[in-house]
């Protein structure tokens, strides 16, 4: 009797501890899907969430954990353009972009390029250099190849042209554009492809978000571009925008490059306040988040949402637009702000 009871008690003993197992085993994923990563959300509608990466503060454990934790994509914020990558003609640097790409690889992150011809950040001999239009034209072909070249099969998104238009829609003048007109676009397009082909190829502009003349202008040449079979596979809306003032047209307006057949992707999204925050601007900057994801979201082809930086600490809105800033997802402490929770929402599409 004795040996029975023992038996009894040992296998009631050994129910409750599988029964304990079990029930850690079942909430450990409950309790990690009630705090889901920004990039295990996007992943579950296909779509990429992505950072600029500064590739100076790589070295920040705190920065870098954030970096690789919460977003499936990276794009260099300085390290891939072109006064970093060749700073002397043919003489070339490229120990930054090469750390983001491995920092990328060893994340199971994607590379955004960023950014091959651009008329900002060129380098002095090249700035201020005088050139035939034909080795202008060379010149900018072949630092297309060479740097597509370099990253073939490691970067999938290329911002190939950025920045060509003017807030009237017509061609911004640049070294580009004053010497070559408008071909050096379809020129850049046909390098980089040729350089990279299973690479995707986009045009990349600010103040595009909603339907007006730049984006009419943005849209036209994307729309003649394509009818003249030059290789672009999308179109990058910066989205640098101003707490309170997201665009109502900006759904409508990517549905109709959508409906071009390319991808279009929100490229740079930052939403800056006047300095300083409070609460009253804190909430309207996470609703404005949230209305943002949710914007791509309800464009089968928008893919995906790179922010420019994720911390306020390391943000370029307050050097440039002075009394202005607050614009990212953390705060200078890299603590969470309202906006992260709202922006994940949104990316979720509950």
């Amino acid at each position: 009797m004795k040996l029975q009871l023992l038996s009894l008690r040992r296998a009631h003993a050994t129910a409750l501890l599988a029964s304990a197992v079990l029930a850690v085993t079942l909430a450990a994923p409950t309790q990690a899907a009630a705090n889901p990563t920004l990039r295990e959300v996007a992943d579950r509608t296909g779509r990429f969430v992505g950072t600029a990466v500064n590739d100076g503060r790589l070295s920040d454990g705190t920065y870098a954990n954030i970096a690789k934790s919460e977003f499936s994509s990276v794009t260099a914020e300085n390290a891939m353009k072109w006064d970093s990558v060749e700073p002397n003609r043919g003489q070339f640097n490229w120990a930054a972009a090469d750390r983001l790409v491995s920092f990328a690889q060893a994340n199971r992150q994607k590379v955004y390029g960023h950014t091959l011809v651009w008329h900002s950040q060129m380098p002095n001999w090249l700035a201020n250099g005088s050139f035939s239009n034909a080795e202008l034209r060379t010149i900018m072909t072949g630092h297309v190849t060479t740097q597509v070249a370099r990253y073939k099969g490691k970067v999938q998104r290329w911002d190939v042209v950025n920045e060509a238009f003017n807030e009237n829609g017509t061609l911004r003048a640049s070294k580009f554009s004053n010497q070559l007109g408008q071909s050096y676009i379809a020129d850049a397009f046909r390098a980089a492809r040729a350089a990279d082909p299973s690479a995707k190829l986009f045009i990349n502009d600010y103040n595009t978000e909603g339907t007006n003349a730049k984006s009419d202008g943005l849209y036209n040449l994307v729309k003649s571009l394509k009818s003249q079979g030059v290789p672009i596979d999308g179109v990058g809306f910066q989205s640098h925008l101003i707490v309170g003032q997201v665009p109502s047209t900006m759904k409508a307006n990517l549905q109709r490059f959508a409906d071009l057949g390319v991808e279009v992707v929100i490229s740079e999204l930052d939403i800056r306040m006047a300095t300083p925050a409070n609460a009253t601007k804190l909430q309207q900057q996470a609703n404005d988040y949230k209305a943002v994801a949710r914007t791509c979201l309800a464009v089968a082809r928008c893919t995906g949402i790179t922010v420019w930086g994720f911390g306020d600490r390391d943000s370029w809105v307050p050097g440039t637009f002075p009394g202005q800033g607050a614009a990212n997802l953390y705060d200078t402490n890299y603590q969470p702000k309202p906006a992260y929770n709202a922006f994940r929402d949104g990316l979720a599409g509950s």
